[in-house]
C-alpha cells in the first residue's frame, strides 16, 4: 500500500488515490460544462475533498474561487456578484442556495479520462482580500504566479519530504491552500483538521510527529497560556511558523522558554504569498526576516513613491513572479501595481542588510485573527440600521486577536451597542463583529468626506 499523502481523522490518502478522485470529480464536472478559463466557487469545510476538488478544478484548466465557509449570503452575493463563476461545488447551504452546486458529498463514478491541464498563464485561484476600503475585492492567481509562490514556501521552510505538518487554519485561505499545495508538491505528510482545536493540535504533533508547525497569534498566545503544555512530548517539532502578524516576542519567547521549540517569523499577503522569512538558522524574532529568493522588496517614501534609504521608513513594496495578476473587479487594480512592484499599503523599513522591519498596518485595514477586515464592509451593515446617522469603523491592538474591531456610531434615535453589535454578526462572518460600539456625537471627516479614522483612535481607541 502506499504511504499516505493526507490524513484526515481515521482516513488516509495516498497521493495516488488523491489523483483517482480527482480524475472522478473533474469529469462530473466536465459533464456538469466546466470548461478550461471558466471559473467554479467552492465553498467547503475543512476536508479531504476540498483539496480533491481543487486539483479536479485545475485538470480541467479552470479557476477555483474560494468561498469562505464562514460567510454568511450577503458575503457570498456579493463574492458571486464580483467573480461570476460559472460552476459551483462544495458542501455549504448557503452557496446552494446561491447557484447550482455539485455538492461534495454526491456520489461520483470513477473515471481516468483525459484531461487538457491548465496554461501557466490562465487564472488559478481567486481568493479574497479586503483593501483599506469599500467591499472585499478577489485577488487573482495565475497558474505560474502561484507555483512561483508555491515554490518560495517550500524553499523558505526547508521542507521536504521527510517533513511532517498539519493544517489547521481555513483551506480558504490563502496560507490555507499555499501550505496544503506545497506538502503535496514535496511530498511531505499532512494532516487535515476539520477545524482548530488546541489540544488536538498538540496531540497531532505528539503522536503524528509532526515536525513543522504554523501559527497566528491567537494559537501562540494559548500555547503560552496552556496550563499543561508541558504535558506534551513537542520535540518533533523543528519550528513553530509565525506569521500573519509581526511576533509578540514576550510570547514567543514564554513557549520557546517551555517547550524548546523556537519560532521562525514569515511575512506574505494574498496579493503575495510569500514575501520574507526568517533563516532556519540564526533567526530573528524582531523582524520579518529578509525577502525569499526570487523576491525583491523595498521601502518607498509616502508621500513621492521614491526608494528610502535602508533602515529609513516607508511604504513596503514588492516585485516577484508570485505578484498576483490583479484583482476582481478590475479597475481595483489601478495603482496597487506600479512598474510590476506591488504596494502592500504596510509601513516598514528594510536595513542594509535586507532585514525587514514591519512597524505599522496600513492606514485603515483591521487584522483579526489573520483575517483583513474591511472598514467600510462593517460600516455598510452598520449604515442600515435606522438609528446610524453616521459611523466609523477601526481596530484597536488586541492581545490575542492581533486587533479587534471598534465601531463609532454617531446615533440619530435611541439604540443599544449590543443591538448594533448583534446586527453586524448576523450579516458578517463572526471575526468581523465589533468587539465594541462607542457612542460619538458626530464622527469626524476631512472636507473630502474621509473619516479622519486617527482622531476616532486618539480619543475613543484603547492602546493595548
Amino acid at each position: 500500500m502506499s504511504a499516505a499523502a493526507l490524513v484526515f481523522e481515521e482516513r488516509e490518502y495516498s497521493a495516488e488515490r488523491l489523483e483517482e478522485l480527482a480524475d472522478a470529480l473533474a469529469a462530473a464536472l466536465a459533464e456538469r460544462g466546466v470548461r478550461p478559463g471558466q471559473r467554479v466557487a467552492l465553498m467547503s469545510a475543512n476536508r479531504p475533498e476540498f483539496v480533491i476538488a481543487v486539483k479536479a478544478i485545475w485538470r480541467l484548466g479552470a479557476a477555483v474561487v474560494l468561498f469562505s465557509p464562514a460567510w454568511k449570503r450577503a458575503e457570498v452575493d456579493h463574492a458571486l456578484a464580483v467573480t461570476r463563476p460559472d460552476h459551483a461545488v462544495g458542501d455549504h447551504p448557503v452557496l446552494a442556495e446561491a447557484m447550482p452546486m455539485l455538492h461534495l458529498d454526491d456520489p461520483v463514478p470513477p473515471d481516468t479520462g483525459e484531461f487538457p491541464g491548465p496554461d501557466p498563464k490562465a487564472d488559478a485561484v481567486l481568493v479574497f482580500s479586503s483593501g483599506t476600503t469599500g467591499l472585499p475585492k478577489a485577488v487573482r492567481h495565475t497558474h505560474a504566479s502561484f507555483g512561483a509562490a508555491v515554490a518560495h514556501w517550500r524553499d523558505a521552510l526547508g521542507l521536504t519530504e521527510d517533513d511532517r505538518i498539519q493544517v489547521t487554519t481555513p483551506p480558504s485561505h490563502i496560507l490555507g491552500l499555499l501550505n496544503i499545495v506545497t506538502a503535496l508538491k514535496t511530498g511531505a505528510w499532512m494532516r487535515l483538521h476539520r477545524r482548530f482545536d488546541l489540544d488536538g493540535m498538540l496531540r497531532a504533533i505528539q503522536d503524528d510527529r509532526v515536525t513543522i508547525e504554523m501559527a497566528v497569534a491567537p494559537i501562540a498566545l494559548a500555547l503560552a497560556a496552556h496550563p499543561d503544555l508541558e504535558s506534551y512530548d513537542l520535540s518533533s517539532l523543528r519550528y513553530i511558523m509565525w506569521g500573519a502578524t509581526p511576533v509578540t516576542q514576550s510570547v514567543a519567547q514564554e513557549v520557546t522558554r517551555r517547550t524548546g521549540v523556537g519560532f521562525l517569523p514569515a511575512y506574505g499577503a494574498s496579493e503575495v504569498p510569500v514575501i520574507a522569512c526568517n533563516p532556519l538558522i540564526g533567526g530573528r524574532l524582531d523582524s520579518a526576516g529578509r525577502a525569499v529568493p526570487g523576491v525583491e522588496v523595498r521601502a518607498v517614501d509616502l508621500l513621492t513613491g521614491e526608494p528610502v534609504a535602508p533602515g529609513e521608513t516607508g511604504e513596503i513594496q514588492v516585485r516577484a513572479e508570485s505578484v498576483m495578476a490583479g484583482y476582481l473587479p478590475e479597475e481595483a487594480t489601478a495603482g496597487s501595481l506600479v512598474d510590476g512592484w506591488y504596494r502592500t499599503g504596510d509601513v516598514g523599513s528594510v536595513d542594509a542588510r535586507g532585514w525587514i522591519r514591519l512597524t505599522d498596518r496600513s492606514k485603515e485595514m483591521i487584522k483579526v485573527r489573520g483575517f483583513q477586515v474591511a472598514p467600510a464592509e462593517v460600516e455598510a451593515v452598520l449604515h442600515g440600521h435606522p438609528a446610524v446617522a453616521d459611523c466609523a469603523v477601526f481596530g484597536e491592538p488586541h492581545p490575542g486577536d492581533g486587533e479587534a474591531i471598534v465601531a463609532a456610531v454617531a446615533a440619530s434615535g435611541p439604540v443599544e451597542p449590543a443591538e448594533l453589535i448583534d446586527l453586524v454578526g448576523a450579516s458578517l462572518a463572526s471575526y468581523k463583529r465589533p468587539s465594541r460600539v462607542v457612542l460619538v456625537p458626530e464622527i469626524p471627516r476631512l472636507p473630502s468626506g474621509k473619516v479622519l479614522r486617527r482622531v476616532l483612535k486618539e480619543t475613543h481607541g484603547r492602546t493595548t
